[in-house]
């Protein structure tokens, strides 16, 4: 009987990349290869890269330089980049570092099993035609209860800091019978809850019966299927916020009541040199319209700080719009350019104000999240069990408000949904004991 090949794989970036690494993991799992966590011993080495931080390439380059030693130890070590910069950069990551067997970008990743067992250097980014899930086979035993599913891809909106609509594409929507039929298999597979991802999931439009479907309707047929105790669906832009959407948190319980809704400024001037599409009042509009049917809803955000072009006025708006929103957490980060968007071309803020803005920006944050956390001792939430605390008796899960909570439950299980009282707030997580 022969052995299986033993796959490696390391993850960049967003929660898209993570479900991709599954994806592809169970690709090359049809073709014979079982994954393991030591790379000494892999036969494969895949690098499943992300575009959007900073430093994306440099951070590919240096893991790839480490990884030289081990394929001049192991000559037939097949080394493969694929995501986002495999997109961007192409064939230059294999001039640039020969060790480098295949490059496939995020829409082609289908054909990896076939660009491995192909002869001499790979390069697939292109944007294919057919359905890369129509490719894959079925998604086999997993982790725990909660689980990503794709269900849109790729950007419309072209915002001035952004690659992902050179990288990832157009948009384009799965079906609804796909996501249903997927979600039934996860939810029997053990997933309780599931979180809907896309680069821009609220464009949502896939083909269902009688037409192209809406992300609030694709979330209420979600909501029927019995067992699937929670949803969730990120990233979202404001400006895709539509009625039904936002209805559908106040009438589908299983929507749980935590938005990540990206603003990424405060300041009017600088919306429009980002080109998000939308204002600031725009952004309130949307937030206090979401509150409306769903007062307990916490919301989390992105931020870019240090923009090009950005005044000591803009970032003050943007301060003030943290106040008055008041976010349960967000994502902050100093601008950095990415070769081939618009603002790339501009001159950017020093970067000793852009640090000091960012260290501002990111004390308020923490003094919101803290604040928040605070307001839930005493409190009684649902916490849907995860896997088990470092500590003996004690078990770690999500609150429906996407809290971290350790819970003192000798008894419990993962996959459980337990009611517990928070006894103490930390850092990054509540403490709990469960009472029923």
């Amino acid at each position: 009987m022969t052995e299986a090949k033993k796959l490696f794989i390391k993850t960049y970036g967003c929660q898209m990349n993570v479900y991709d690494s599954e994806r592809m993991a169970e690709a090359m799992g049809a073709d014979g290869y079982t994954l393991t966590d030591v790379v000494e011993d892999a036969d494969m080495v895949l690098l499943n890269t992300c575009h959007i931080r900073e430093k994306a390439s440099e951070k590919l380059f240096s893991d790839l330089g480490r990884l030289r030693p081990l394929k001049d130890a192991k000559p037939d070590l097949k080394i493969g980049v694929a995501g986002c910069v495999a997109q961007a950069e192409g064939a230059e990551i294999q001039r640039r570092m020969p060790l480098v067997d295949i490059v496939v970008g995020p829409q082609a990743y289908h054909r990896l099993p076939a660009l491995a067992r192909a002869k001499g250097p790979q390069v697939d980014t292109e944007f294919p035609a057919e359905d890369k899930f129509d490719h894959l086979p079925e998604r086999k035993a997993l982790r725990g209860p909660t689980a990503f599913l794709t269900v849109q891809e790729g950007c419309d909106k072209f915002c001035a800091f952004c690659v992902v609509p050179y990288t990832r594409g157009a948009e384009v929507s799965r079906p609804v019978d796909r996501i249903l039929r997927e979600t039934r298999d996860l939810v029997s597979r053990g997933v309780r809850e599931v979180t809907l991802l896309g680069q821009n999931v609220n464009g949502y439009h896939g083909l269902g019966e009688g037409g192209s479907w809406t992300l609030g309707r694709l979330i209420r047929a979600l909501g029927a299927v019995e067992g699937l105790e929670r949803i969730r669906y990120m990233t979202s832009h404001p400006n895709d916020m539509d009625d039904d959407l936002i209805a559908a948190h106040g009438d589908v319980p299983q929507l749980m009541p935590y938005l990540h809704l990206p603003v990424q400024s405060g300041s009017d001037r600088i919306l429009k040199a980002m080109n998000r599409k939308h204002t600031r009042d725009d952004y309130f509009r949307v937030i206090d319209r979401i509150r409306a049917v769903r007062p307990d809803i916490l919301f989390s955000s992105d931020f870019i700080v240090g923009f090009p072009g950005e005044s000591d006025a803009d970032f003050a708006d943007t301060l003030d719009l943290v106040r008055r929103v008041g976010f349960g957490q967000s994502y902050s980060f100093k601008y950095s350019a990415r070769p081939g968007t618009p603002a790339a071309e501009k001159a950017p803020v020093p970067s000793e104000v852009a640090d000091s803005r960012l260290q501002q920006l990111q004390a308020l944050i923490l003094e919101q999240q803290r604040a928040g956390q605070e307001a839930m001792v005493g409190r009684e939430v649902t916490v849907l069990y995860e896997k088990p605390g470092r500590q003996p008796g004690q078990m770690v899960g999500k609150s429906d408000h996407l809290h971290a909570v350790h819970v003192n439950d000798a008894t419990g299980k993962v996959g459980e949904l337990a009611q517990v009282r928070v006894l103490a707030s930390s850092a990054n997580s509540l403490s709990a004991v469960r009472i029923s």
